[in-house]
């Protein structure tokens, strides 16, 4: 076998490699098919198991909300209480000694306001750890492709995803509630909607095409493109056009939501207006800004 056909096996592997890396999940469907265009085509709700069981009093106030700006400010109350993430009053801080003081605490929302400046940093490393560890989709990207394992940008995403400055008091749960509070959110605006919606028709912006594309062609319009483990879609074209020369118009699954603007208002991303959710094989609509 020549040298050339050896990197044609080696590209080849890799592809392989990369189409068959999922983990086990919390949500009770296969990775493989989480990330399929006939899931997006035809989801089904999903809930992270044991989330809502063990914090029965949210959901059961969250209920008695009138609205979605009152359901907020319970949800920020209440993860606040049960994670420590209020700052202590003047008065307490005298009984703490230096490095008590000095305590990092993670947040929800330190996460989410670190993928706002840049979703290849530390925040966006533990976001993508927390995708993989809960729905079993493996990020394909993380500041370079991850394909072959190991690598040098595996080891860099692997070292990110577990450190300890956001990495830390219980963030993953806390990443939990976040999803089961937006998808209850989504459910009950549904509902009051009297909608069947099962999707959201969002736009994403993006230069790095060609790589994305695997199956159909971008001059054709239609094609499915693979998207990496969590990212990034904004409510309108026009917002996406600033992110890149293609747009690509999706029909996201609700199910796969983390974050949409009302939801969190006044507080992260709402910038660009932005939609937080999973990735996976899209079938899109693309379009040249």
């Amino acid at each position: 076998m020549n040298e050339d056909q050896d990197q044609d096996q080696d590209q080849d592997q890799d592809q392989d490699q990369d189409q068959r890396w999922y983990a086990t999940n919390l949500v009770g469907v296969p990775a493989r098919v989480l990330a399929s265009t006939t899931f997006n085509a035809h989801p089904v709700p999903l809930a992270i198991a044991g989330t809502r069981e063990a914090h029965p009093g949210l959901f059961s106030l969250l209920e008695s909300s009138h609205d979605l700006s009152e359901a907020h400010d319970m949800f920020v109350h209440y993860l606040s209480l049960a994670f420590g993430l209020k700052k202590p009053a003047p008065h307490e801080l005298l009984g703490m000694g230096q490095s008590e003081q000095r305590r990092w605490r993670s947040s929800w929302r330190q996460l989410l306001q670190g993928w706002g400046m840049d979703a290849n940093g530390v925040a966006g490393a533990v976001l993508k750890g927390w995708v993989e560890s809960r729905f079993g989709m493996v990020p394909g990207f993380h500041k370079a492709p991850l394909a072959r394992f190991p690598s040098p940008a595996w080891m860099a995403y692997l070292q990110e995803k577990a450190s300890s400055r956001l990495n830390n008091n219980n963030i993953y749960q806390q990443l939990d509630l976040l999803y089961e509070f937006c998808q209850w959110a989504l459910c009950r605006l549904r509902s009051r909607n009297n909608s069947a919606a099962r999707h959201l028709k969002l736009w994403r912006g993006s230069n790095q095409c060609e790589e994305q594309v695997v199956a159909g062609r971008l001059q054709n319009r239609r094609c499915t493109v693979r998207l990496n483990n969590l990212v990034s879609f904004s409510l309108s074209q026009e917002d996406a056009s600033c992110f890149g020369d293609w747009v690509f118009e999706v029909q996201v699954p609700m199910c796969k939501v983390l974050v949409f603007p009302d939801l969190l208002p006044g507080q992260v991303l709402q910038g660009e207006q932005e939609v937080l959710a999973l990735g996976g094989d899209y079938d899109v609509m693309a379009r040249y800004a």
